[in-house]
């Protein structure tokens, strides 16, 4: 039974990790651009080739299906024994690692170039404190190797082929109760439990704050707050690529040599 139950799971991960005939690249890829432009701490959104890639867009209605901290060279500089497997490993990215979260190999150290012909874009957090990035870096390294379990491809292939019958007002459902889907698949959640380490808000629910009693002015300057509303925690599990994207806390970072070009809209030739 074991030996049918593997037999499964790797047949489904092989057809949901295939990559896709047809691929719109919206900007031409730019690795070096990719490279100058990330800093450590940033999270990284890619619109994914692979056919799993299509069931996250679909289920978090959103533009992208996977998500990448970028962790520079932190693995170069932590482990000096490790640099000449590094270099071996990612040639002139040993310098440059992503840490993400993938369905067939867990959660992995992967070179900026590996996306460089996708479309991308890069969520930067806002105010993040050097001391609580480094502890961002330090919970999405301490997973490195962590594996998914085996229920995982089964999980994501119950949604892949019938993923166009499920209703909208399901799909939030479909993440909140789909098992290893969003605890390791979307990738997010990895991200997610990170930044929540040091209070780094993402996407939480605020609610207004309550009604206080008339005290006099001087008392209330005293008690100020600076930010008043409630925050609630966010379920990481129900975290998804998209929510970086729409978060106010963090800034999206134009990918784009356009200013140091000299952009002027009048010479683009039109086809």
């Amino acid at each position: 039974m074991r030996r049918l139950r593997r037999t499964v799971i790797t047949a489904a991960t092989r057809v949901l990790t295939t990559r896709r005939r047809s691929y719109r690249h919206i900007l031409p890829g730019d690795a070096d651009l990719l490279r100058a432009t990330l800093k450590k701490g940033d999270v990284l959104l890619v619109d994914g080739d692979q056919r799993v890639s299509q069931v996250i867009k679909y289920l978090t209605q959103s533009s992208w299906s996977h998500a990448a901290l970028y962790v520079g060279d932190e693995l170069w500089r932590r482990h000096p024994e490790r640099r000449p497997a590094l270099e071996a490993a990612f040639g002139p990215d040993a310098r440059h690692l992503l840490i993400e979260a993938l369905m067939e190999e867990g959660v992995v150290a992967a070179p900026v170039a590996k996306y460089g012909d996708h479309n991308v874009r890069v969520c930067r957090p806002r105010g993040l404190r050097a001391e609580h990035c480094q502890r961002v870096l330090d919970e999405a390294l301490v997973h490195l190797g962590a594996r998914y379990g085996v229920r995982c491809a089964l999980t994501l292939a119950r949604y892949f082929f019938p993923v166009s019958l499920i209703p909208a007002r399901w799909r939030r459902h479909a993440l909140a109760h789909g098992g290893d889907l969003t605890t390791q698949i979307v990738c997010s959640t990895l991200i997610a439990r990170a930044f929540q380490q040091v209070g780094f808000p993402i996407l939480p629910a605020v609610t207004p704050p309550e009604p206080q009693p008339d005290e006099p002015g001087w008392r209330r300057w005293l008690i100020r707050q600076p930010y008043p509303h409630l925050f609630h925690r966010e379920a990481t599990a129900l975290v998804t690529p998209r929510d970086f994207d729409l978060s106010p806390y963090f800034d999206v970072v134009k990918l784009t040599d356009v200013a140091a070009r000299n952009f002027d809209y009048r010479r683009i030739r039109w086809a």
